[in-house]
């Protein structure tokens, strides 16, 4: 048998239109808002881990990477995950 999970209460302020997309995504996938705000951060929480994981992979390969050419896009990849650009 599984065991629970330990759940925490807390208390969010949300701007109205997400509020709105949440009970829309709610009432769709008929559940509730609570469950839809969970999935949503966890899916946020493995995507920054995911990215974070990406990110030190860039910069590993950049490390290794003996063509200056490689290195100059690599270089280029990480500004934009860093910076935005």
């Amino acid at each position: 048998m599984a065991r629970s999970e330990k759940v925490v209460r807390q208390s969010i302020s949300i701007p109205a239109r997400i509020a709105h997309r949440v009970r829309g995504l709610a009432k769709a996938q008929k559940t509730s808002s609570n469950r839809v705000l969970v999935d949503l951060l966890e899916a946020g929480l493995e995507s920054k881990d995911a990215e974070k994981a990406r990110f030190f992979a860039l910069a590993n390969q950049l490390m290794e990477s003996r063509d200056p050419a490689e290195r100059e896009k690599l270089k280029r990849e990480l500004a934009r995950m860093t910076f935005g650009e």
